[in-house]
């Protein structure tokens, strides 16, 4: 099958992203077989390709918004029959023994694994992926406007919970691309007030068409003090002025794997009046449960710029210079 993989970690501009032939790889007990027919394209993915994410194993295939069927069970599979239209996301595995998994938190258990860092994602024909961790999709929504579902809204639906926005609160929203743009919709739906500040016009103006109150530069104050903040953008620097945007007692989640580093707080400014900062570790199944039900229910509009699949490569180049409003998906 055809693959793209990361054969040298660098910059975007290296050309870390190498396409290459690799076998069709073969269910193992528990497992499935998936046809790719798309992968939505992740800042992960670009933290990976040039090493801000230092690759588990050399010459892994990236991609971890997957939409496909499933073409093979391996050994002891019960739920998922062949044919089943399924996505596979970023969480593949964990333990299911240690104090995190006991207690409802997996996404923090040690032993966790996920696709497309340590095993091979959807830059690919196939992958395969645990039937106890891969989500059955409805049959008429297109490939390209599901993908992003899997790690965008999964990812934007865990942060929405860790910035304990109140009930008609006010939320900031740093950074406008594929996970904020998924997660501002359910927020506006939910009664808030929605306040985007990002860097790029063309982010501000999808902001405003999807029911945003104000959009303004990543750097701005917003027009009203917050309740809660988002950080999608990794963008270290823009912490304590998300931290000196919010209200007394509101919450600041950093959503991103990785962040570049966070300058000096200053404790009265930035921190005091009981204001929280918070991180986002991956998500829970029943995180990514609870919002593919709501997104089945609810259909949001999902802003995507397709690219074939030849062109994973100009995909990643393109996020990374902020070209792509919305998410890039890669379709094959």
């Amino acid at each position: 099958m055809d693959a793209w993989v990361v054969a040298r970690p660098g910059p975007i501009t290296s050309r870390p992203l190498e396409r290459t032939r690799l076998p069709v790889p073969s269910p193992g007990p528990g497992e499935v077989l998936v046809e790719v027919e798309a992968c939505a394209v992740c800042r992960t993915d670009l933290h990976l390709a040039e090493g801000d994410l230092p690759p588990r194993r050399p010459g892994t295939v990236p991609g971890h918004e997957v939409v496909g069927r499933v073409a093979a069970s391996g050994p002891d599979t019960v739920r998922l029959a062949p044919g089943t239209r399924v996505g596979v996301a970023w969480l593949r595995s964990t333990c299911g023994r240690c104090r995190y998994c006991r207690r409802g938190a997996e996404n923090l258990c040690p032993a966790s694994t996920y696709t497309g860092w340590d095993v091979d994602g959807g830059y690919a024909g196939y992958l395969t992926a645990p039937e106890d961790y891969v989500y059955p999709l409805p049959e008429d929504p297109p490939a390209e406007k599901l993908a992003p579902l899997l790690c965008a809204g999964i990812i934007g639906y865990r942060a929405l919970l860790r910035c304990d926005l109140p009930a008609g609160g006010r939320l900031g929203i740093y950074g406008f691309g594929a996970s904020a743009h998924l997660t501002a919709q359910i927020a506006i739906a939910q009664g808030a007030t929605v306040h985007v500040l990002t860097r790029s016009a063309g982010a501000r103006e999808l902001a405003m068409t999807l029911g945003a109150a104000s959009a303004g530069g990543a750097a701005d104050a917003p027009p009203e003090p917050l309740d809660a903040a988002i950080l999608f953008a990794p963008a270290g620097e823009l912490v304590p002025v998300a931290l000196a945007a919010l209200d007394r007692g509101g919450t600041l989640a950093v959503a991103g794997i990785h962040l570049s580093d966070i300058p000096a707080l200053d404790y009265r400014r930035h921190l005091f009046q009981e204001r929280t900062l918070r991180s986002v570790t991956a998500n829970t199944r029943a995180d990514g449960r609870a919002y593919l039900e709501l997104a089945t229910a609810h259909p949001p509009r999902v802003a995507t710029v397709a690219y074939p699949f030849d062109a994973a490569d100009r995909a990643l180049d393109d996020l990374a210079a902020g070209r792509v409003e919305g998410a890039a998906v890669l379709v094959r």
